[in-house]
């Protein structure tokens, strides 16, 4: 399991699993808490890519994408799934992924990600 903490906008889809995933608790993954199917399918549903896992039971990896989708979150940023490639404007590799939140309100400090700063300044967009 690896998580990237610059990436995680605090989605909290990891905590539904109740027992591996609690921010109050340190360290805050407990990964007996769970079979590895049951975690990997929640890791699976972390919009940001913050998380991670690599199979060591013999259990199916994270599946390879297809092209690029963009979903708008509404008063949020980008989320984009598949396979992604994001560039500098000098042409350098800055991430590849499957998974990711990509700024739109301009404010992060960890462009072009999302760091959350949309809730700070109160993002709105007219995405329904």
């Amino acid at each position: 399991m690896r998580w990237e903490p610059r990436l995680c906008i605090h989605v909290k889809n990891c905590v539904r699993l109740g027992g591996v995933f609690d921010p109050d608790r340190r360290p805050w993954i407990d990964v007996d808490a769970a079979d590895a199917d049951a975690i990997a399918e929640t890791v699976l549903t972390c919009p940001t890519g913050a998380l991670r896992f690599r199979r060591l039971d013999g259990g199916a990896q994270e599946a390879a994408p297809g092209p690029p989708l963009v979903e708008p979150r509404p008063d949020g940023p980008l989320f984009v799934r598949g396979e992604i490639r994001i560039v500098d404007p000098d042409g350098r590799v800055i991430r590849e992924d499957t998974r990711v939140a990509l700024c739109r309100c301009g404010a992060s400090g960890n462009k072009p990600f999302c760091d959350g700063s949309h809730r700070r300044i109160r993002f709105r967009t007219d995405v329904p």
